[in-house]
């Protein structure tokens, strides 16, 4: 069983995330959580940790901001969008239980500091901005390092505030170069 108590969305996320591994849950309901909602999230944190597992969309991006700023020691994961889409919907919910278990496995916690390790020139060296597929790269560098998915500008943020170093990224944007992960 996972010690941090996972908060989700909704409660078609804590059925799906309950398919892939053993933990506690708590929905949000959205982005419209209630002082309830937020005591429960409150005292799992305190008591034992929690990992914020928002869908890989602009909602979900939010959700995760919201409860970044009231819990910053919270661990994140990501499940790529390419791995949680479905024709018509995005979310935990349309994610496979191994998408689900690989990205609890790249816990990341954000640091409120920014580390100024990384820049938007090491995109562009990376072929992560500036290219037809620079997108896709990013995506799949970014499921690689566990940090999700963001334009240009969020990945750079990305980057600088989950601890990545120089050398998780060279193996990432290699592993990409050389297509046996991307």
């Amino acid at each position: 069983m996972i010690q941090q108590v996972i908060v989700v969305e909704g409660k078609s996320d804590i059925a799906r995330v309950g398919m892939a591994v053993d933990a506690d849950m708590i929905a949000t309901g959205g982005f419209a959580l209630t002082g309830k909602t937020i005591e429960k999230i409150r005292n799992a944190y305190e008591k034992r940790g929690i990992i914020i597992l928002t869908d890989p969309d602009g909602p979900g991006e939010r959700i995760r901001q919201r409860l970044t700023k009231l819990f910053p020691k919270a661990l994140h994961a990501f499940v790529p969008k390419s791995e949680a889409s479905t024709e018509d919907d995005v979310g935990i919910e349309d994610a496979s239980p191994e998408s689900i278990r690989k990205a609890l496995s790249t816990l990341r916690i954000r640091q409120m500091e920014d580390s100024h390790l990384f820049s938007a020139a090491d995109l562009f060296e990376a072929g992560l901005t500036g290219q037809a597929d620079s997108a896709s790269r990013r995506a799949k560098v970014g499921a690689l390092l566990g940090i999700g998915y963001g334009n240009g500008k969020q990945f750079v943020k990305r980057l600088n505030h989950y601890g990545i170093t120089r050398e998780e990224w060279k193996k990432a944007v290699e592993a990409c170069e050389e297509g046996s992960s991307c």
